[in-house]
């Protein structure tokens, strides 16, 4: 090598340096940076469930909020509190159970169209649509006005219906006499081969004052 010659150096680069699995986790280390969940906001998994629970409710809400104990009862006169017929009186024809409904006669007309079909002529015709329930309220049989329905029992014993609220004159509202009626027919009395005979069920085998059936002590 010459004195007039030039040396280069070149430095390779230094190797990254191991990280020890043991100081992974240093606290040192910053960490990665996560939102912070709030105690008050449910989780997406939560609302996931939540709304899939509210799915299927919403099938069975009609069915949990069915009202078990009726007040209102067919034949009632009755007063229409809210909807188109607002104010309009009318007699209870039809109670619908199943779904918190009555029909109310000749109220809450709705259009329907029919196909004619063998035996009877198609068309447009007004039916009587069920109302809510809530939407009706029992006449006071004394002051005429849309009251509420409670219970008292009378000194026999016998539980009726009396008007309650603000207004109200406290008397009693009368069992309807169209409920007397059957709407369906009483099914045939079935004799069988070892039913007991009428007469044997009728015979009286016991009297106190008479001495029948009394036992000798």
């Amino acid at each position: 090598m010459g004195l007039g010659s030039t040396i280069f150096a070149y430095e390779f680069p230094s190797p990254p340096p191991l990280i020890d699995p043991e100081s992974a986790g240093d606290p040192a280390r910053k960490p990665r940076r996560r939102t912070p969940h709030h105690p008050s906001r449910p989780s997406k998994r939560k609302k996931a469930a939540k709304n899939s629970e509210r799915k299927i409710e919403m099938g069975w809400k009609a069915a949990e909020k069915i009202i078990q104990r009726w007040k209102i009862l067919r034949g009632d006169n009755v007063m229409i509190i809210r909807g188109k017929d607002k104010g309009e009186m009318g007699v209870i024809k039809r109670v619908i159970r199943s779904q918190n409904r009555v029909i109310v006669e000749g109220k809450n007309l709705v259009k329907k169209h029919i196909k004619q079909g063998q035996g009877y002529e198609g068309g447009i015709f007004s039916i009587e649509a069920p109302l809510h329930v809530s939407n009706v309220q029992v006449l006071d049989p004394v002051t005429g006005r849309p009251c509420k329905i409670g219970y008292k029992y009378l000194e026999d014993g016998t539980k009726v219906r009396i008007s309650r609220g603000q207004q109200a004159s406290g008397a009693l509202i009368p069992r309807p006499e169209i409920l007397k009626q059957r709407r369906k027919p009483r099914p045939m009395e079935r004799i069988w081969s070892k039913d007991t005979p009428i007469d044997l069920v009728l015979e009286k085998t016991y009297d106190a004052k008479a001495g029948i059936g009394v036992p000798d002590l």
